[in-house]
């Protein structure tokens, strides 16, 4: 995500380990793994309404390869009769993707699209 950080804000090594320190609880994140090695990881808040998608990231290498489709078409087969929220920067080409998937746009910052997908009927 350091590409997309960059370009949005900037990076700045010491503010951007403050706000990993003070934002990530790694007990909420599951780790991605493909033929047990790890791949990426996920942050979901099940208990919300929508669903909300914290974080999805997969390794560069890992990319475009059906592990992220895979993965959060889990995450709206667990939802259920529920919406899916996530958002994504701007910058990040992925929001294409999750148009793919049936997420639309809702709402956006000045930094991120707010995207949500209905529950399938």
């Amino acid at each position: 995500m350091r590409g997309y950080v960059d370009a949005t804000w900037g990076w700045e090594e010491v503010d951007q380990a403050r706000r990993f320190d003070t934002s990530f609880d790694p007990a909420r994140a599951l780790i991605i793994q493909w033929h047990a090695r790890p791949i990426g990881m996920l942050v979901v808040d099940h208990g919300a309404n929508p669903v909300k998608v914290c974080s999805l990231e997969i390794l560069p290498a890992q990319q475009n390869r059906g592990h992220g489709t895979a993965v959060l078409s889990g995450v709206i087969a667990r939802a259920g009769d529920q919406p899916v929220w996530l958002q994504v920067l701007k910058v990040n080409p992925a929001k294409a993707w999750y148009q793919r998937l049936g997420f639309v746009v809702v709402g956006q910052t000045a930094t991120h699209w707010q995207m949500l997908r209905a529950p399938s009927a």
